[in-house]
């Protein structure tokens, strides 16, 4: 077999990464961010499982999710089993059928990878890293607003300096559509023309259609209805059935809260938004940093979802893409993936314990501390300790009783006594 050949055979499926150390870095700065984040506002942390019954979760999904859930048969119970697409589903099921007895409201968060499938084309990502919060219980635009403000505060603790976080209104779409003369097939071409910003085709659709005028003007205006706060005055000079008028002042007073938060300056709205309408249930938002066309987090309310395992509840939520945010902030993030460690410890000679002696009282300390466990010359091991990021590196026994210190960054030595590096006062 040639290189080229086990190389071959080794490769991964379409979709999915590794992820070396710098990268993983990054990655898990991120996540241990975003959850001091969730901390901070009082959300407890939840692990859903890897594998659910595909019959179970499909009960939460979404007619897209569930057409991009990884099934197969488990051999230990005869049934279809899957990876979720999704982790949101999961934790309602989990509030559902093993927190009932818990008062509400509920705060949790979580981190997961789920899988989906995608189309076959370069840059889809079929296991995604997904890290939020599910805010189960109250229905309230206090609650949809203190999703908005935590995802906003989250972008600013990970170091995104310009980022939007556009706002629909699921509900708002569905009082213009309420009662319309469209087929099944016909209403959603309207939808995708509508997702698309299509005027000119979204006109082509109803031309022939038997709508009233003012129901006609209100589906023509959503493709133009985003931009910013003036387009909740806009919508409602549109509009004038109740539903849309309720969800249009649902959005006024999410705003007024943001406003306390002062997190006005990052809102946009857009009432064109129709992601998730067979899931969400009012409030919908995406979180946008410039040059990306993905967006890196996303969320809403979904009241109707905890119900389908039988404990109706309000619910809303979000969930950061971590890849998307990788993608997105990937060179603001070399820092954190250079951070250093602190200490590579040499022992000459065969005996290497006085050497391990050292690193297990400097870890004590919290030092980042590696034995150079491997025999080489010094320029070898100077050349290792560079490379891996170390800030120094401590040689013992080159003179009996007397440690020699390096700092990798300008080459100065000190030169100490062992017992001096093992008192409490020895500071690197």
């Amino acid at each position: 077999m040639t290189f080229h050949d086990a190389v071959s055979d080794t490769m991964l499926p379409k979709g999915v990464k590794d992820f070396l150390p710098v990268k993983a870095a990054k990655v898990e700065f991120l996540d241990r961010t975003l959850h001091q984040v969730f901390s901070q506002w009082a959300f407890r942390p939840i692990l859903p499982p890897a594998l659910e019954y595909l019959h179970v979760l499909e009960k939460g999904l979404g007619e897209g999710l569930r057409e991009k859930t990884f099934r197969f048969d488990d051999r230990q119970s005869g049934k279809l089993v899957a990876f979720s697409p999704d982790i949101t589903p999961q934790v309602a099921r989990i509030v559902a059928t093993r927190m009932r007895e818990v008062p509400l409201p509920l705060r949790l968060c979580y981190t997961g990878r789920v899988l989906r499938h995608t189309e076959q084309q370069v840059g889809k990502d079929r296991e995604i890293f997904q890290a939020g919060v599910e805010l189960i219980g109250l229905q309230s635009p206090e609650a949809d607003a203190e999703m908005i403000a935590m995802a906003v505060e989250c972008l600013k603790a990970i170091g995104a300096r310009e980022f939007t976080i556009d706002i629909g209104q699921v509900e708002f779409f569905r009082g213009i559509m309420d009662g319309l003369p469209l087929s099944d097939l016909l209403a959603r071409q309207v939808q995708t023309a509508i997702a698309r910003k299509d005027l000119s085709g979204l006109q082509a659709l109803l031309a022939d259609t038997a709508i009233e005028p003012a129901a006609r003007q209100e589906v023509l205006a959503l493709p133009r209805l985003f931009g910013g706060r003036e387009v909740l005055q806009r919508a409602a000079e549109v509009v004038t059935n109740e539903r849309s008028r309720r969800a249009l002042e649902n959005l006024g007073r999410v705003l007024e809260i943001l406003e306390v938060y002062q997190v006005e300056e990052h809102i946009t709205f857009d009432l064109g938004e129709l992601r998730g309408l067979d899931y969400h249930t009012g409030l919908i938002f995406q979180g946008f940093i410039p040059g990306v066309g993905r967006a890196v987090c996303s969320g809403g309310r979904y009241d109707d979802l905890t119900a389908r395992y039988g404990y109706p509840a309000p619910a809303t939520g979000f969930a950061f893409n971590l890849l998307n945010l990788l993608f997105a902030l990937d060179k603001e993030l070399d820092a954190v993936a250079g951070q250093s460690s602190d200490l590579l410890i040499v022992q000459t000679g065969v005996d290497k314990q006085p050497a391990q002696r050292l690193a297990r009282a400097l870890r004590q300390r919290g030092y980042a501390v590696a034995r150079d466990i491997i025999s080489r010359e010094l320029p070898e091991t100077l050349a290792y300790a560079q490379k891996m990021n170390f800030r120094h590196v401590l040689i013992n026994g080159e003179h009996d009783g007397e440690i020699r210190l390096i700092r990798l960054a300008d080459g100065a030595e000190r030169r100490l006594a062992f017992p001096d590096v093992l008192s409490p006062d020895f500071v690197l």
